[in-house]
């Protein structure tokens, strides 16, 4: 069983859900998020069920301050077995809106955020010959659609990042897990309207739990996606663009 383990967007969503998944006496959790007082709840939350927890305020997107946050982590919970990044932004986007400041925001949270902490936790798994590396990606990754046109691309970025670190550290002993959400019930998704195979984010968080610990490295949450996926990707970019909403 993993027992230290890092998660970085632990105030809320999914990285809030899988605290409270992973809090157990046997573990410790390193949680990492930029709102203090929402992540000293959680770590409460995590220590009333019995869990030991480490926080570390820190914004995703500020990557000067990654490396003393994770060497802090590291030297708090006495090593590091696993990190999930779960930190992640969607803002509202318009059908016709083109804003670079949102599309920036994104790319920043989602994607070089997400390269700062995992080439942290790469390096020293690499050392140490064992490790396992995560990180929420989305089905939006899967296929560029019109609504977020920056949002889908910053989890294709993701993706193909986790996967290429799969390819580097599999001969060192590290794992490295690419989680694909569908939609998942958190506060950002909340007043976007019904989606389609919707979960919970506590079903969401056994299955990533479940991923952390051994399985395929390629996980859909919700199992239906990997196939509605499959089966998107081989449609046509003539016809996909005349119903992909």
């Amino acid at each position: 069983m993993l027992q230290k383990i890092v998660i970085v967007g632990a105030s809320s969503g999914i990285g809030r859900a899988l605290a409270l998944e992973m809090a157990s006496p046997e573990r410790k959790l390193g949680l990492v998020a930029r709102r203090a007082a929402e992540l000293t709840e959680v770590a409460a939350e995590v220590r009333r069920k019995g869990g030991h927890a480490e926080i570390e305020v820190c914004d995703a997107a500020d990557v000067a301050a990654t490396e003393s946050a994770w060497l802090a982590l590291h030297g708090r919970l006495g090593g590091v077995d696993a990190i999930v990044y779960a930190a992640g932004v969607m803002p509202d986007v318009g059908p016709e809106e083109f804003n670079t400041i949102k599309d920036q925001q994104m790319i920043a949270v989602n994607v070089i955020g997400a390269m700062a902490w995992l080439n942290c936790a790469a390096r020293d798994f690499q050392t140490a010959g064992r490790g396992v590396i995560c990180g929420i990606g989305s089905v939006a990754g899967d296929r560029g659609r019109r609504p977020g046109p920056a949002y889908g691309a910053s989890k294709a970025a993701l993706h193909t990042y986790l996967e290429s670190l799969r390819n580097r550290l599999w001969l060192h002993g590290v794992r490295v897990v690419t989680i694909k959400p569908g939609p998942v019930d958190t506060p950002m998704t909340q007043g976007r309207g019904p989606a389609p195979l919707m979960v919970a984010a506590s079903v969401a968080a056994k299955r990533i739990a479940a991923a952390l610990e051994g399985g395929p490295e390629v996980v859909y949450v919700a199992w239906q996606w990997r196939y509605i996926m499959l089966i998107l990707k081989h449609i046509p970019s003539k016809f996909f663009r005349r119903f992909a909403k």
